[in-house]
């Protein structure tokens, strides 16, 4: 093989930045799509003329397909990437991978079986700023990590939700402000500070008419002994950029979006600071930059073809799905959520 033959399931917005990504590696290309909502894949045709197929089954079955990204609603994720898997396809899965962790073992355990490359789309890992500051939690240059913040103040109208039937349901979108919009600042969040050992959380649905949260608070006690908050939002007008504190005995970054603002650490910084951040996608999901799904998908094509490893596979989908289950689960019962027992419900 010589080059990835990609197929799209699901024709939304976010199936255009996939197909772009796709467009710009030498080695890949698009053969395909599927959308079981007809003119949603027309429209989808008229930017990327491809293939397109009558069934799930008959892009599975397709000669012509070697991997294949699923951008449908997030309650069809599992299912749909275990049939692919079962194939014989690789798999770029859009967040959240699953809407339990029963389901996310699945695929994890599908994945592990067939042997398949698979990719869980956490774009901003990506960004040389988050790389950057990995960097220098490797050095240690933060000293002890004693506290980290997350803040996700976000504004989605009520034509946004009116717009597709599934949006904000329990069933199809799994949750609101964090799981469908949070879901990629809880990943940095984690993959930055590290494993979580206790949450204690309150959600709420405050303005709009929808069944999930669209407003959560918690606090988090982190393995490494350092403590943490966590807030989202999508009714909060105009909308603020993503904003991650992480601080040390011996020093702290600043992050908002993609800029670093603040690099109070003992090592040089690589990058420019203090820039006001790009790519805000706080009150618009349309507003971000097609080049963390360019360098994650490209990861993949590099793992599919010259066995380079994952920087988010399978596995990796799973930690924020736990965070955000546990929020939910802390928040019904009014008790903190113990991750290292499990507590979390499948």
């Amino acid at each position: 093989m010589s080059k990835v033959r990609f197929a799209i399931i699901g024709c939304g917005m976010i199936a255009n930045f996939h197909a772009a990504a796709i467009a710009q590696i030498p080695e890949a290309e698009l053969t395909g799509a599927f959308d079981e909502h007809r003119p949603s894949a027309q429209r989808f045709l008229e930017t990327w003329p491809v293939k397109l197929f009558s069934s799930l089954d008959e892009l599975c079955a397709s000669e012509e397909v070697d991997a294949v990204c699923v951008c449908t609603p997030s309650g069809l994720h599992t299912a749909q990437a275990v049939k692919v898997m079962e194939a014989g396809k690789h798999l770029v899965v859009e967040k959240p991978m699953s809407l339990s962790l029963t389901d996310a073992d699945l695929l994890i355990s599908t994945a592990e079986r067939t042997g398949m490359k698979v990719c869980v789309i956490s774009q901003f890992r990506f960004s040389d700023a988050v790389q950057e500051i990995h960097r220098a939690l490797d050095a240690g240059a933060f000293g002890a990590i004693v506290s980290g913040s997350l803040s996700m103040k976000y504004f989605r109208s009520r034509e946004y939700y009116a717009s597709g039937g599934w949006r904000g349901t329990w069933a199809m979108d799994g949750g609101g402000c964090l799981m469908n919009q949070g879901i990629h600042g809880v990943d940095v969040y984690r993959y930055l500070m590290g494993p979580v050992k206790t949450v204690t959380a309150l959600t709420k649905t405050q303005t709009r008419q929808v069944e999930v949260e669209d407003s959560a608070v918690a606090i988090l006690e982190f393995e490494n002994g350092a403590v943490g908050t966590l807030e989202g939002s999508t009714t909060c007008y105009p909308g603020y950029p993503r904003r991650i504190e992480i601080c040390g005995d011996k020093g702290s970054v600043v992050l908002e979006e993609d800029s670093i603002l603040r690099w109070d650490l003992p090592i040089s910084c690589n990058l420019p600071t203090g820039r006001k951040a790009k790519n805000v996608a706080s009150s618009d999901p349309k507003a971000i930059d097609v080049k963390g799904h360019l360098k994650q998908i490209g990861n993949l094509v590099d793992a599919i073809l010259n066995g380079a490893p994952l920087m988010a596979d399978a596995a990796s989908g799973r930690p924020p799905l736990e965070i955000i289950l546990a929020i939910y689960d802390s928040s019904r019962t009014g008790k903190p959520v113990d991750l290292r027992k499990g507590a979390v419900p499948c």
